[in-house]
């Protein structure tokens, strides 16, 4: 076991964990940042999806020590308010349905507008690989089109 000093939602934290532990687990056991979810474990489902310097990463094949001076995003850092665009395009387009997913979804179309501020439906298709079980893709596609409109009026 090794000490990590990691930058996560704009604070310098120590952490004490193995090398190899990924980074889904220690948000959630040693910081107690639970928005963050797991899902499937290899990266596939995207549910564990945090932002690493900005750009969305599935922190459950992400190690502790590869994090270095990276700045980590969760759910929790978006905004603590939930007025980040994209939190409040999907509380008003009604996107989730079992929300297990959603914070995954949401970091994935946050960091999709912070590259791309004006998607096009192919664009959000091709950036958004989370998978929902319950199929909210069309209002997740419609909340993100939104968020977009709203991030411009933010700016």
């Amino acid at each position: 076991m090794a000490s990590y000093k990691i930058s996560v939602n704009n604070k310098l934290l120590t952490v004490d964990a193995d090398a190899d532990t990924p980074m889904l687990w220690v948000l959630r056991d040693h910081l107690n940042l639970v928005g963050t979810k797991f899902g499937c474990g290899i990266a596939q489902c995207g549910a564990c999806t945090v932002h690493v310097d900005g750009y969305a990463v599935r922190s459950c094949q992400l190690k502790v020590a590869s994090v270095g001076n990276s700045k980590i995003t969760t759910i929790e850092g978006l905004s603590a308010e939930g007025t980040h665009p994209v939190q409040v395009a999907w509380s008003e387009v009604d996107v989730p349905q079992c929300g297990y997913c959603q914070s995954g979804q949401i970091m994935a179309a946050a960091a999709l507008l912070k590259h791309n501020p004006n998607p096009t439906d192919d664009d959000i298709d091709n950036a958004m690989t989370n998978i929902c079980r319950c199929g909210t893709h069309y209002r997740m596609r419609k909340a993100i089109h939104l968020a977009a409109k709203k991030g411009e009026l933010v700016k």
